[in-house]
């Protein structure tokens, strides 16, 4: 997997999920922001990014940059909570994620492969 592989999700597809969807799906990108226990500027900059496309208003982006903070708890992160017909964008939030920095490191891969296989 390379980070040229990464696709840029469409404003349209966040946009047609409620407010607590956006932010689940938020949880998990930042979940794998902390992947390597930092988050770098990039990481930081592709989650403001998605912050806008979803719209989100202070008090939901503030509870999304808590999470850049602080890693989310993982007791709050099952990836098989989220709706099959978030599955596909969920992917694509979190490869974006990955791939922010250019390269995919193997531990990133494999993480991405394990969700992929629990989200099939």
């Amino acid at each position: 997997m390379t980070a040229d592989a990464a696709p840029q999700t469409s404003p349209a597809a966040i946009a047609t999920l409620s407010v607590e969807d956006r932010l689940q799906l938020l949880k998990f990108v930042c979940a794998f922001a902390w992947a390597d226990f930092t988050v770098k500027p990039a990481e930081r900059e592709l989650v403001a990014r998605i912050i806008q496309r979803c719209g989100l208003d202070g008090e939901e982006s503030a509870q999304v940059e808590a999470w850049l903070q602080s890693p989310p708890n993982p007791d709050e992160i099952d990836p098989l909570d989220v709706p099959q017909e978030h599955r596909q964008l969920l992917l694509s939030l979190v490869l974006e994620m990955i791939a922010v920095d250019g390269e995919i490191s193997p531990e990133e891969s494999e993480t991405y492969n394990l969700l992929t296989q629990l989200l099939s």
